[in-house]
């Protein structure tokens, strides 16, 4: 390449809608000074956790609500707060652990999260693996009491915990305070299910849930109030049209009430606008944005689906696909998955199970699934896609493990369209 040529980054090196250093108040970890919307739930929060300042335990809070409501918001608000207090108060002694279940959902890695966040600094990190779960917990029980303090375990997403490692470790973490009295713990849990306490022991549950919270979801007005905060912290307030607002505000109350979608939104739609060197974000592009956000989204939580939960969307894509977009019962759609399963040189999961997957397909708004009764016949589940089953089928068959999938096709005699 000659030296003439131009550089490859040159094209997108145009002048951007926003200032160097304030793109991160449209990005998900953001933590504003103020929380539109969410001043009471702040506050009461940190009613509930201001005994820590005075060095006794807080009472445990799970904190309810569907994704995008300000959950995790206000905790790190109130953690920042927190930060802020202990600075005027040298008696406190606090530490706050945070521990995303989504990521960290057994109970090696959230008793190690613990215990490596209450090292001294000169301590080493504890053994990523490898030690008995009793040794670890021990040493995360003398790690508190060395402290001596209140330690705030924050854990996010803390259903994904329950749901796939049970509550051992919740109970591990409770029973500190009943063998020491020399350091505090105090559980902050943040869910998305209601009925995640569902799966708890009776003997955790108890411990646990001290207090409640449950977080409603924005209204298209409280939406618009939050975007229009964060476009003037991100110093683009001047540059997006009024209508382009109010229209990504409806958009994501539309969907929920989820304000991180449409801050999501106005992210890419900045994004769009920058790359299409334009200095005003209008409403073409704010549905522009919206596109683009669900391609991305739909791909992301496929592709991050277990691998049994891809086995059975992808029956019931292959099944919507030879019924040209009709509904498929329980008994087709399992028959095609145990066949897949078996051929793939793994054991299927039961039927109960498969049903359980359906339901979190659903919830995750991939499927759409209801019970249908037939009387004293019975009753089976029946599963529809929400997409295209050619766009389903791709975005599984893109895992390398399930390409071999590629030639498998359903029993056409055995399905009659809907």
């Amino acid at each position: 390449m000659g030296s003439s040529s131009k550089n490859l980054f040159e094209k997108f090196s145009n002048d951007s809608l926003i200032v160097k250093g304030q793109r991160q108040a449209l990005e998900p970890g953001f933590i504003p000074e103020r929380l539109p919307h969410r001043e009471k739930e702040a506050e009461l929060l940190a009613e509930i956790l201001s005994p820590s300042l005075k060095n006794y335990k807080p009472s445990n809070v799970i904190i309810f609500g569907k994704p995008g409501v300000g959950k995790t918001s206000v905790v790190k608000f109130v953690e920042s707060e927190i930060s802020k207090a202990m600075q005027s108060r040298l008696d406190s002694k606090i530490k706050l652990i945070d521990i995303n279940c989504g990521v960290v959902d057994n109970p090696y890695g959230v008793l190690l999260a613990v215990g490596d966040g209450l090292l001294e600094s000169w301590e080493e990190k504890l053994p990523f693996t490898g030690w008995p779960l009793d040794k670890l917990y021990n040493t995360v029980l003398e790690k508190v009491k060395n402290f001596a303090g209140i330690t705030i375990v924050v854990l996010d997403e803390i259903d994904k915990l329950v749901k796939k490692s049970g509550d051992s470790v919740l109970y591990q973490l409770l029973r500190i305070n009943e063998v020491t009295n020399e350091g505090r713990v105090c559980l902050l849990g943040i869910s998305n299910d209601l009925r995640f306490t569902e799966y708890l022991d009776p003997r955790v549950k108890s411990r646990l849930i001290e207090e409640t919270m449950v977080y409603n979801p924005y209204n298209a007005s409280q939406i618009y109030d939050i975007l229009r905060d964060r476009s003037l912290y991100a110093g683009i307030a001047d540059s997006i049209d009024e209508s382009a607002m109010k229209t990504c505000a409806a958009l994501a109350a539309q969907e929920h009430g989820d304000a991180r979608r449409a801050i999501d939104m106005l992210r890419i739609a900045v994004e769009l606008t920058e790359k299409g060197n334009s200095k005003r974000i209008e409403d073409n592009t704010i549905y522009e944005a919206k596109n683009k956000l669900e391609r991305d989204v739909v791909v992301e939580t496929v592709s991050t689906l277990p691998l049994h939960s891809k086995l059975v969307l992808f029956s019931i894509s292959l099944i919507d696909e030879i019924k040209n977009g009709g509904s498929s019962n329980m008994g087709e759609f399992y028959d095609l998955y145990e066949r897949i399963a078996d051929r793939m040189g793994i054991s299927g999961l039961t039927q109960r199970r498969v049903a359980d997957i359906i339901g979190e397909l659903t919830n995750l708004g991939l499927i759409d699934s209801k019970v249908q009764s037939f009387g004293r016949y019975g009753r089976t589940t029946t599963a529809t896609l929400n997409y295209s089953s050619s766009r389903m089928k791709d975005i599984v068959l893109s895992d390398e493990v399930l390409g071999q999938l590629k030639d498998v096709k359903p029993l056409q005699k055995s399905l009659p369209v809907s």
